[in-house]
């Protein structure tokens, strides 16, 4: 491991870390296209990702999106200002 110039708590450091080819080949077809500007940055993130993992929704949540997104692909929503006025709510 070496030492890169930054300083303080934010100091990046150099690793080696090993990886199957194919992974690697997965990694160079998927950076670019998600937006970083190198395989390190994206390496970084996916490391942040997995050091501090999101929430995860729970099975009923999941459900509930799912119906969600066939009500809407199926015209079965109303806009928020509609469904104001259909409650008689004011802005």
């Amino acid at each position: 491991m070496s030492t890169d110039t930054d300083t303080g708590a934010d100091r990046m450091e150099k690793i080696n870390v090993r990886v199957p080819e194919s992974l690697l080949q997965r990694i160079d077809e998927e950076w670019e296209r998600r937006g970083y500007s190198s395989r390190s940055e994206a390496i970084r993130d996916a490391l942040r990702d997995w050091t501090n993992p999101s929430a995860t929704l729970s099975a009923e949540t999941l459900d509930d999106l799912e119906r969600s997104r066939t009500q809407a692909k199926e015209g079965e929503t109303v806009s928020a200002d509609e469904a104001r006025e259909r409650l008689g709510l004011d802005e």
